[in-house]
């Protein structure tokens, strides 16, 4: 299953797929496949994330956008119980229309914004109060 992560190349960025295939990473750009080997094998995040190997991480609950954008869409409203991968919005930026999903299980606890707002980089969009796991 391919996962959408944002790289740099260059100094210019891109969203892309990226898909591990054995000892090499598939990624996609752009409509053209890559083949990529890094020496001595990915970070550990990333091989961690998509093997669904180690520790678990701690996560916030908070989504920003890290770049500024357009909300093209919103599917979440304060008290809405989302899973882990839930799409919350959709955000456009760079031209491109991205899927922002939920990072953790739990209850929308704040929608800061709505359909049509033109958004600033690092500012909370939604935030997500994780499951009480003890109960």
């Amino acid at each position: 299953m391919s996962e959408k992560r944002k790289v740099t190349v260059d100094g210019e960025e891109f969203e892309v797929d990226v898909e591990r295939d054995g000892e090499t990473w598939k990624v996609r750009v752009g409509g053209r496949e890559f083949s990529i080997q890094v020496d001595g094998g990915m970070p550990n995040e990333v091989a961690r994330r998509s093997t669904g190997r180690g520790k678990k991480r701690n996560r916030s609950g908070t989504i920003s956008s890290s770049i500024p954008g357009k909300v093209v869409s919103l599917h979440a409203a304060v008290g809405d119980r989302v899973k882990e991968g839930d799409v919350l919005l959709i955000l456009e930026a760079m031209k491109m229309q991205n899927e922002i999903q939920a990072p953790i299980p739990g209850a929308v606890s704040e929608v800061n914004c709505e359909s049509g707002d033109s958004v600033e980089a690092n500012v909370p969009l939604v935030i997500i109060e994780p499951f009480d796991e003890s109960v």
